[in-house]
């Protein structure tokens, strides 16, 4: 194959994230959002919060982090935050999709994005921190305009909401946290 047939093979199996669900729907509540779209609203997410990032934060590394976060889904399929799987399961799926995904590029290229996801999966620096803050703040965000959406769906409480994604978004974007906790609480109080 040749440069140009490897990068349109990536960039073909990358549609595929265009038919992965998630259990988010979208604000509308019409219907599930996929993968991609996820991908894409984090993306303007990035953009458009970036006053709420710290200053040691790459805006342009999140934007390209978010938009290959879930390449892997295409192989190992979306893990709803409130499902109880088995953590070191569903990391080596994903490790071995990114192995199949990223060595569809250019050695180069691979070698230059495969870092970027491992860098957001690893979450150990501010501009990863951030972009994480971001993958776990939109879909409350999505739940709230759509009057519950997947939080009906799973019978996720407030607690569990704080559980699983508060300390991610609050180490990586505390505004951000504040404002959410803040929404969640009264959606919760208004709905009981």
């Amino acid at each position: 194959m040749t440069r140009l047939d490897k990068q349109i093979a990536f960039l073909n199996e990358a549609d595929k994230l265009k038919s992965v669900l998630r259990a988010t729907t979208l604000a509308d509540a019409s219907r599930a959002e996929n993968s991609a779209e996820h991908s894409w609203h984090l993306t303007l997410y990035a953009l458009v919060l970036a006053d709420q990032a710290g200053p040691d934060v790459d805006i342009d590394r999140v934007i390209k982090m978010l938009i290959l976060h879930d390449l892997v889904e295409i192989d190992a399929g979306d893990t709803p935050i409130f499902e109880n799987v088995d953590a070191a399961e569903v990391a080596a799926k994903e490790e071995a999709a990114a192995d199949r995904i990223f060595g569809l590029l250019p050695a180069d290229i691979a070698s230059a994005l495969r870092p970027i996801w491992e860098e957001f999966e690893a979450a150990l620096t501010p501009t990863a921190q951030f972009a994480k803050a971001l993958d776990r703040f939109q879909p409350p965000m999505q739940n709230l305009a759509s009057g519950g959406g997947s939080w009906r769906a799973y019978n996720v409480t407030q607690d569990t909401i704080a559980a699983r994604v508060g300390t991610k978004i609050e180490r990586g974007a505390p505004g951000l946290w504040a404002y959410a906790r803040k929404r969640i609480a009264a959606f919760f109080a208004s709905a009981s």
